[in-house]
C-alpha cells in the first residue's frame, strides 16, 4: 500500500508489524514489549528493546497507579504535549510541568540551582503528583531521588529517560541500582528524550484503558 494513501492508523499499525518484524525474538514479556515497543516507534531506534530497564511489577504498579488517577508531572512541557491527554481522561490523571512557573524560576534564582531541581521541589509538594516523567534534565531526576530518600517525595512511579552527555547516564544508573524502592521505567545510556518518555506514558495509558 502506498504510505501517502494510508490513515494515521494504518500508519502506525503498520509500524508496529516493522518493529515486530525486526526486533525479532526479543525477549520481553507481552505487556512490557508494549512499553519498549512504544519507545522504538517514538525513535526510530531498535536499541531501546536491549537498553531499557523495567523494575520487577512495574507494568502493574503503573496500571494501578494510573487507574486511581495519579497526578503526572514532566520536566519539559515538550513531554507534556507529547503525553495524550484524551488517553488519561477517563483515568482521571491530570498532567502538569512546572519548569516554566514564575515562581519555580524564583527559587531557582534565589537558591541557585536549576529550573528542572525547583520545579521537582514544588511537584513533590502536591501529594496528587506520584508519577514524574523525566525525559530531558539529569538534575530532574538526581534530585527527585534525593527528595525520595528524604521522605519529602513518594512517588508511585519513576520514569526517568534523560538524554545527554552529562549525567544522564549516571543519574539513570542511579534510579536502576533499585536502592530507592521506587518502581521504575528506564533505560542504559545516554539515549532518551522527552519524546520517549511520553510515549512510554502513553503505552501504559493504552494498557490502563484496555480491557482485561
Amino acid at each position: 500500500m502506498d504510505s501517502l494513501s494510508m490513515r494515521p492508523e494504518e500508519i502506525e499499525t503498520e509500524s508496529f508489524r516493522i518493529i515486530d518484524v525486526e526486533a525479532g525474538d526479543h525477549g520481553w514479556p507481552r505487556a512490557e514489549w508494549q512499553i519498549v515497543r512504544r519507545a522504538i516507534h517514538t525513535s526510530a531506534d531498535f536499541e531501546y528493546a536491549q537498553s531499557m530497564v523495567l523494575s520487577e511489577d512495574v507494568v502493574e504498579q503503573a496500571i494501578e497507579a494510573l487507574r486511581s488517577g495519579a497526578g503526572i508531572v514532566t520536566d519539559t512541557n515538550m513531554a507534556l504535549s507529547g503525553i495524550s491527554k484524551p488517553r488519561l481522561t477517563p483515568l482521571g490523571c491530570r498532567v502538569s510541568c512546572h519548569v516554566a512557573d514564575p515562581d519555580v524560576a524564583k527559587l531557582a534564582k534565589n537558591e541557585g540551582i536549576t529550573r528542572s531541581i525547583a520545579a521537582m521541589r514544588k511537584a513533590v509538594a502536591n501529594p496528587d503528583n506520584r508519577i514524574f516523567v523525566i525525559g530531558n534534565a539529569p538534575t530532574a531526576l538526581f534530585e527527585l531521588l534525593r527528595l525520595a530518600e528524604t521522605g519529602t517525595a513518594k512517588p508511585s512511579l519513576i520514569i526517568g529517560l534523560p538524554v545527554g552527555f552529562v549525567g544522564a547516564e549516571e543519574s539513570k544508573n542511579a534510579l536502576a541500582s533499585g536502592t530507592h524502592d521506587i518502581p521504575f521505567i528506564t533505560n542504559i545510556g545516554r539515549k532518551g528524550g522527552s519524546n520517549v518518555a511520553a510515549a512510554v506514558v502513553n503505552a501504559l495509558a493504552i494498557l490502563a484503558t484496555s480491557p482485561q
